[in-house]
């Protein structure tokens, strides 16, 4: 470990980032030239997640994997496809906020298929170190951080413990740079540095959202192949992609696989499905199922991408301001156009109280009034459509020419 006064100095710089109101590719970036002076190794990895399945929804790389994407969908499979305490699904059950591999396998990395299957003989990474980007019970990113080589000064449990005590922080400056992608009005940030793959999710909610026509349904095979795909696929596909490598593009849908056929097995009671914001702006909702056949052969998966529901999306960004409980309560009401009074009454509690839940929310959302914390929350995916009905399902009926 570096001196204290080093990992101190880390420490105050890291808070000072996380609430500077960056953008995830600066955010991440600035994080990493951080870290590294503590902790010092040869590559990162920085994964952002659905809170809700802690499913990957993009990635972005540093040091020697920068421009290292032709085996991405492999840690797809083995990440979630299997069970270690060191997958990311598995630290957060057990709210554990950092590891280091060879400490937690004795000295013995190589017990971690993740590590034997690719990191070692793909990498030459023999040991990592993890931390779940974690805010109560939600976790929003996650960082891998590696060092290479046989003989490579293994992560000591001084540096496990201090990259933990910075999870909560860490992934406050997670849900800024969320927000901040949101509500951004010109191109992503464009941090030079990391390698991105997986769907655009910073700087883009500019553009307009493309049109689609439905749900696109992919058809995976036991070898992990598109075996078929409905029409109008390829566009869902193209708006997940933000890298020009090919495996970039399958980045999500990778992981949707491998913990859809844990589900299907039953090692795990979580559905796989991931909301995440394509390049275009719109946000997608991906759920994969696995499937069986005729003859009971199993390992086949289907994948579906659609546009998402305001309500899958809104509890995502109301998340990320950070609202106490109460404050949730008083949101969905602003959002349902309730009077303060009527609110008042709803929840027992007197207008000045309401009040205050207010001025609370808006501080949280970077906003002034009632009608700018609506505008924030119905970002433009939805703005320009809501004066469409919506369907029972919660979905915008479809537009003249839609199917």
């Amino acid at each position: 470990m570096t001196s204290s006064l080093t990992a101190e100095r880390v420490r105050r710089d890291i808070e000072v980032v996380a609430h500077a109101g960056l953008g995830l590719d600066d955010f991440f970036a600035e994080t990493v030239a951080s870290l590294t002076r503590a902790v010092p190794v040869d590559a990162v990895c920085i994964g952002t997640f659905d809170p809700n399945t802690v499913l990957l929804t993009s990635a972005r790389k540093y040091g020697s994997l920068l421009g290292e994407d032709h085996r991405d969908p492999d840690w797809g499979l083995l990440e979630y496809g299997q069970v270690e305490p060191s997958a990311y699904r598995e630290m957060v059950a057990a709210r554990r906020d950092a590891v280091g591999l060879n400490l937690l396998n004795r000295g013995a990395t190589e017990r971690s298929n993740r590590m034997s299957q690719l990191m070692i003989p793909e990498y030459c990474f023999h040991d990592e170190a993890r931390l779940v980007l974690r805010d109560g019970d939600r976790a929003w990113a996650g960082i891998a951080m590696f060092r290479s080589g046989a003989g490579c000064r293994p992560f000591d449990a001084d540096e496990v413990a201090f990259l933990g005590s910075l999870s909560r922080t860490l992934a406050y400056g997670v849900r800024v740079g969320l927000l901040s992608s949101v509500v951004a009005t010109g191109a992503g940030s464009g941090a030079s540095g990391p390698t991105r793959t997986g769907p655009e999710d910073s700087g883009v909610a500019h553009m307009s959202p493309a049109t689609g026509h439905g749900p696109a349904v992919l058809i995976i095979d036991r070898g992990n192949e598109i075996v078929q795909m409905s029409a109008g696929s390829q566009e869902r596909i193209a708006d997940l992609a933000s890298g020009p490598n090919g495996a970039a593009v399958m980045n999500p849908i990778y992981g949707l696989i491998g913990a859809a056929r844990r589900y299907g097995s039953g090692e795990s009671s979580v559905p796989p499905r991931l909301r995440v914001r394509g390049a275009s702006g719109m946000w997608l909702v991906i759920h994969a199922s696995p499937l069986s056949s005729a003859d009971g052969r199993v390992g086949e998966v289907v994948v579906t991408i659609e546009e998402a529901r305001p309500p899958e999306i809104i509890p995502l960004v109301v998340e990320a301001f950070g609202l106490t409980a109460r404050e949730r309560d008083v949101t969905q009401m602003v959002l349902q156009s309730v009077a303060t009074k009527d609110i008042a009454t709803a929840l027992h509690v007197s207008a000045y109280t309401v009040q205050d839940h207010l001025k609370s929310i808006f501080d949280k959302a970077g906003v002034r009034s009632r009608r700018e914390l609506i505008a924030r929350i119905y970002f433009d995916q939805y703005a320009q459509r809501l004066n469409d009905p919506l369907l029972p399902s919660g979905s915008f009926a479809a537009a003249d020419g839609e199917l």
